[in-house]
């Protein structure tokens, strides 16, 4: 083999005058043919793990539902997840012009920070620090929603092998996230009959040395119940007493019927720490802006640096939370005005009664009061109704004789439940009497 090399400088022994130097070198190199060539001879690409363990129960279910509206009455919808669908919850003017004005100042249009802007950041600490609880910006984590906020908690709490306790009823996406980790699921019970309080001698019993979290949904979705502060205290004397962490699901927070009083958890905590999560979606009714955080609240150091440094790393993975709403999101939390909140509630409040109400007179229909969120739910006596095997079934007959569509509870793990969804309930005369035609109402 032979290199050319040039030299800078005078003309030296065994060099050229134009400073080139001709060496041979001698090699001997062996190439294996063998290993030129793919290991592969045919085509095999399988789907991961993670995508075979990820299942969401509410599409897994529906859509192995036999769903043929009765062509002759228009389809009634009382079950989707979206206060916006409809028009008739819609977002005040003031979070309207705080995005229209993050916009037009030109300064979110790139990227942020992964944890979010520090202003902002700063804002959702303000807004939800108290002398029990205190905050500051370095406390916030902005996320994508608060499903990404829960899919970051479960992430820096858990290793695959360890198992999480989750409400039973309860929201779906827990076991969703947690199972595509490899996360075991172990569900309490809530009890219908206490306005559904946790069953604490059951979640207690569930807990091992291979629980790494407790999640708790206050107001419940899909139960609309609003834990009172004394029951909370009981929650975090368990997870005390066996040093559990908590994720507190606390998305509908200040969602809440007059009479009724809403009580974050951390402030109430002396030693348990907690993630709490949260976002715009559904007190400022903006589902599709996709901005949530999480509250790190850790008086006593437990989580430490590693719980915080490890939420900035899992955050790193993606830049999720949504630029333009964080350049307005001062604004919209200071400056949203209380009436806003309160015509919410009120129409939530509203339509609720009417599902109670009439549902009630409804033979084997037991509807349970809810106290908040935007959700009710509607035991049912099977034995009232032999015709069927389950709720599943029972929602299946609704939506072919009478073109209504509820939700089944055995999507969120308790049957035999319906669940309906309050800002679309201006409907539910439709369905106050199982059978009955719409002219009838």
């Amino acid at each position: 083999m032979s290199f050319v090399v040039k030299m800078n400088g005078a003309p030296n022994n065994g060099i050229n005058g134009n400073g080139v130097h001709h060496v041979s070198v001698r090699t001997h190199v062996s190439v294996n043919p063998a290993k030129l060539k793919s290991h592969r001879q045919r085509w095999n690409v399988r789907p991961s793990e993670m995508s075979k363990k990820t299942l969401n129960p509410i599409r897994a279910i529906v859509d192995g539902m036999k769903l043929t509206p009765n062509p002759e009455k228009p389809m009634i919808a009382l079950s989707i997840g979206d206060p916006t669908v409809f028009g008739n919850l819609p977002t005040d003017d003031t979070v309207l012009q705080a995005v229209k004005e993050a916009i037009d100042s030109h300064k979110y249009n790139g990227y942020a920070p992964s944890v979010g802007y520090q202003k902002s950041r700063e804002a959702v600490a303000n807004f939800y620090s108290c002398p029990e609880a205190p905050l500051e910006g370095k406390d916030v984590i902005l996320t994508s929603g608060c499903s990404q906020a829960i899919e970051l908690a479960i992430s820096v709490l858990c290793n695959p092998g360890d198992n999480i306790l989750v409400p039973r009823p309860g929201f779906s996406l827990y076991k969703t996230l947690a199972v595509s980790m490899g996360i075991q699921v172990k569900f309490y019970n809530l009890l219908p009959e206490k306005s559904w309080e946790i069953d604490l001698q059951h979640l207690e019993s569930l807990i091992d040395d291979k629980t790494a979290c407790l999640i708790v949904n206050n107001p419940s979705n899909p139960c609309g119940s609003v834990f009172t502060k004394e029951h909370q205290h009981k929650i975090l004397a368990v997870a005390s007493r066996n040093c559990i962490p908590i994720l507190a699901d606390e998305i509908y927070g200040d969602m809440v019927f007059p009479g009724c009083d809403f009580q974050p958890l951390a402030p109430l905590s002396s030693d348990v720490p907690i993630l709490s999560c949260g976002g715009l979606a559904k007190r400022w009714l903006v589902p599709g802006w996709r901005m949530g955080w999480i509250l790190i609240h850790d008086r006593n150091y437990i989580f430490g640096t590693g719980i915080r440094e490890g939420l900035v790393k899992l955050s790193q993975r993606i830049l999720g939370p949504c630029t333009v709403v964080q350049g307005a999101l001062e604004s919209i939390l200071n400056d949203t005005p209380p009436e806003f909140y309160q015509g919410t509630i009120s129409f939530l409040k509203s339509n609720s009664e009417i599902c109670f109400s009439e549902l009630s007179t409804v033979p084997g229909l037991n509807p349970v009061m809810p106290s908040g969120a935007m959700y009710i739910m509607v035991g049912i006596e099977m034995e009232h109704f032999p015709d069927f095997q389950n709720d599943v079934e029972f929602t299946e007959r609704l939506v072919t004789e009478q073109s209504v569509f509820c939700l089944p509870a055995t999507v969120n793990y308790s049957s035999p439940y319906l669940i309906l969804f309050c800002y679309s309930a201006f409907y539910l005369l439709f369905v106050t009497k199982i059978g009955c035609s719409h002219s009838d109402t």
